[in-house]
């Protein structure tokens, strides 16, 4: 071939050869072969692949990128799978497959009957013995035709849920996308439903959180969408809807909130009502804490700010509207008595327990226990509750007379029962009566309770071997400076807390300091163990801390705390440092459906050394120290070992006394409230059977009503204690020299009482009233003094000057 031909088979992409110039074999099929022009130049060629050979060798050369067809190298597995045309046909295939499915399940599911009516029943509760406590089911529900709601207050309950109700389709496929996937990963639901959605939940479904549900909840709502119109639904929906105090519809929640029909409700109200369906109970003005409040108000706010936003609502009227508070509640019949109390925190523990096993709201919770046809075991021993009715009356209720004082009005008494072995609550005193004071006195977690705090500061001390600011390690025989008004060590916050009656004590122990609650100690040794251990180990005995600052005013029980809470704590005291969580749900029981309460006894929170050592010391307070009289001395009593600490806050607002048996913890709690205000005011005063200065203390009729109900339902034990510390094994210190007694019911009675009398159902059973009350106060120590409240007492618990008495 000529240079000529040569050139134009390059142009043409040859790679012809001059024949006849080989000067070796055949390359192997693979190997690159050198050629030589007529020029004399050499150039590399890349050889053919092997066409035959195994499919291994086939292999490996395609491996080494040998390979190639027509020009081009082969493609890999993978990328033969997974081209573009197949991706997107697979994707479109599931597209048409999942509409496909969506059209067949739409084709097979029709709008059922409505349900909710035929649903809704009686609630059957028993007494642990069987025997029936009350029965509650009468529904409170009253349709109301749509034109008898005013327009505005219709638009509150679209404002507050959905703001896109008059131009949506029924649903929110955002919302369900997360709803399905939440219910299919076990998470239970994240709003997000339409009204739509919601009424045909509650009128046509259950509140099953399942994914068959929810896939009939989003073809039903669609059906509804098309079938009625927009005022028809959202009848339905406020007319099923249940807003808490047993109403069902909006003319029953007008009634139970406001006492006014539904169509003389205004804006501000409709709002609140509309708020409320999110969380009845939590929402509920009279019976939600600080946080409650908070929140639905927030809520108020946020849906009045819609309707702004949507037109329905002028800014500048806006503006000048204020929360319409709620009236009281009105409790249902059947509920008389401690009845409602009972019923109430069965409820609320059931609710409890389904919100953590299926993972619902409140307003779930509620809606699927409220006379939805269950029957309810609770633990209450009959015989004991009664007992603790009579204690409470022939110790205080009794002796009340609101004509005659304005200040017996404003006392609430409110007491817990527990068996430390089981956790349960076998007896409950909520109140007067739930008809006639709505909060229950058990639960309430508003009031201070003041120095029954301190055996929680030893607890700390002693399950964390802490020691003082000198090296010594804290027990029962620790010596501390008991002056009135010392300064606290070691704090960064100043802190000096009086003793009552700033009484002195000097040098005293730890037995001694509980015996006679003296403030000065367990401050010092808060901060000597450290008041984020101390608060640490009070939320593991069963306290809610959170959020609550970790000061030395603390030590003096600033923070709230319920009788049910105490009972707790104690009970974990009583129970060698096993949590307990108090419980009065035994069973819950409804057609092809049972739930059980999570077991009341937890793993250990303190050691069972530091447990039974704080036991050992309460039993001082007992027997030598603030609940002698009452407790010590009460002929009911016939040799039984008791425990326990008493409490008195600032300004006597509340009084306390939380004791145990080695079978039984009872707290009891007296609370001042004002009977029309409902704030917090001072017991002193109450009965006028108080000589003196008329103040109420733990040591007086809270403990007189727990021995009369402990010494009447318990029998005789001994505490096992693995401690050789504390009054319970050892003698206390020897008694103070004053032998004149206190004139009123003191918590920190003389030492040497007179035993010859016994104590009476009145306060008389206090020492002897001759002693003078004008006498001032002696220089030296006193181990009995005065009751007298100390100058500069602050209502605010965590103020420095704040003083917790006994």
């Amino acid at each position: 071939m000529g240079r000529a031909e040569e050139r134009k088979a390059r142009q043409r992409g040859g790679r012809r050869a001059a024949p006849g110039r080989r000067s070796s074999p055949p390359a192997a099929p693979g190997t690159p072969e050198i050629l030589e022009s007529p020029g004399g130049t050499t150039r590399t060629v890349r050889a053919p692949q092997a066409e035959g050979g195994t499919r291994a060798e086939r292999r490996k050369a395609a491996a080494k990128g040998g390979a190639v067809k027509d020009g081009k190298p082969a493609k890999g597995r993978i990328r033969r799978l997974f081209t573009w045309k197949k991706m997107l046909g697979t994707f479109l295939g599931l597209c048409l497959l999942g509409i496909g499915g969506f059209i067949v399940l739409y084709m097979m599911v029709s709008v059922p009957a409505g349900n909710s009516l035929a649903q809704t029943q009686s609630n059957v509760y028993k007494y642990s013995d069987g025997s029936v406590l009350a029965r509650k089911g009468t529904v409170n529900r009253e349709i109301v035709d749509l034109s008898k709601v005013p327009k505005d207050v219709q638009h509150t309950f679209v404002a507050a849920e959905n703001k896109s109700f008059y131009s949506d389709n029924g649903i929110d496929l955002k919302g369900m996308a997360r709803g399905l996937y939440n219910t299919a990963r076990g998470r239970g639901t994240q709003g997000g439903s339409t009204i739509t959605q919601q009424y045909v939940k509650n009128y046509y479904l259950d509140q099953n959180q399942t994914v068959t549900r929810k896939l009939k909840e989003l073809v039903i709502s669609l059906k509804v969408d098309r079938e009625k119109s927009k005022d028809e639904i959202l009848a339905g929906y406020i007319n099923t809807s249940y807003y808490g105090r047993g109403a069902y519809g909006i003319q029953a929640a007008a009634q139970a909130y406001y006492r006014v029909d539904a169509q003389d409700l205004t804006v501000q109200q409709g709002a609140y009502l509309a708020a409320l369906l999110q969380a009845p109970s939590q929402y509920d003005w009279a019976v939600a804490g600080p946080i409650g409040k908070r929140l639905v108000q927030d809520r108020w706010n946020y849906t009045l700010n819609n309707m702004v936003g949507q037109g329905w609502l002028d800014k500048s009227k806006r503006d000048t509207m204020k929360f319409p508070v709620p009236k009281e509640p009105k409790a249902a019949s059947g509920l008389e008595g401690q009845k409602g109390y009972l019923v109430d925190l069965a409820n609320t523990q059931l609710e409890n327990q389904l919100m953590k096993t299926q993972g619902l709201t409140r307003s779930e919770a509620e809606a699927q226990v409220v006379d939805q046809g269950w029957t309810i075991t609770l633990n209450i021993d009959p015989k004991r509750q009664a007992k603790l009715e009579a204690a409470v009356k022939s110790q205080l209720t009794g002796k009340l007379d609101g004509k005659k004082r304005t200040v017996d009005k404003n006392v609430q008494a409110g007491a817990v029962s527990v068996d430390p072995k089981t956790g349960k609550i076998v007896a409950l005193y909520g109140g007067i009566d739930y008809y006639k004071h709505y909060t229950n006195n058990a639960t309430r977690a508003d009031y201070q309770p003041a120095s029954t705090f301190k055996p929680i500061i030893l607890a700390a001390a002693l399950d964390q071997d802490a020691k003082t600011q000198d090296g010594k390690e804290i027990n029962a025989n620790t010596v501390y400076d008991g002056t009135s008004g010392r300064p606290v060590k070691g704090s960064d916050i100043a802190f000096s807390p009086p003793n009552e009656d700033d009484a002195d004590y000097g040098d005293i122990t730890v037995q001694t300091a509980m015996n006679k609650s003296v403030n000065s100690v367990f401050a010092q040794m808060g901060v000597d163990v450290g008041m984020k251990n101390v608060m640490k180990v009070a939320d593991d005995l069963g306290l809610d801390t959170t959020n609550l600052p970790a000061v030395p005013a603390q030590t003096l029980g600033s923070m709230g705390a319920s009788p049910l809470e105490m009972a707790g704590v104690y009970a974990t005291l009583d129970n060698h440092g096993k949590k307990v969580t108090p419980t009065v749900l035994a069973s819950a029981e409804k057609t092809g459906r049972k739930v059980d309460p999570p077991d009341p006894i937890g793993d250990p929170v303190i050691s069972m050394s530091a447990a039974d050592q704080v036991t050992s010391v309460l039993t001082g307070v007992v027997d030598d120290g603030t609940a002698k009289v009452s407790v010590a001395q009460n002929p009911l009593r016939k040799g039984q070992q008791v425990a326990g600490k008493t409490g008195t806050s600032d300004n006597n607002k509340s009084a306390w006394f939380t004791g145990y048996t080695p079978d039984l913890v009872t707290s009891v709690g007296l609370f001042g409230e004002d009977y029309k205000k409902h704030s917090q005011v001072s017991l002193t005063g109450a009965t006028g059977l108080i000589p003196g200065t008329g103040r109420i203390n733990g040591g007086g009729y809270p403990a007189q009503i727990w021995a009369t109900y402990t010494f009447g339902v318990t029998k005789k034990q001994k505490f096992d204690l693995n401690t050789d510390l504390g009054a319970a094994v050892q003698p206390t210190e020897s008694p103070s020299k004053s032998e004149t007694p206190s004139e009123t019911p003191s918590e920190t009675p003389s030492q040497t009482p007179t035993k010859s009398v016994p104590p009476s159902d009145t306060p008389s059973n206090s020492p002897s009233q001759s002693s003078t009350t004008t006498a001032p106060p002696s220089n030296s120590p006193s181990n009995s003094p005065s009751q007298s409240p100390t100058g500069g007492i602050t209502d605010n618990p965590l103020d420095p000057a704040a003083d917790d008495f006994q």
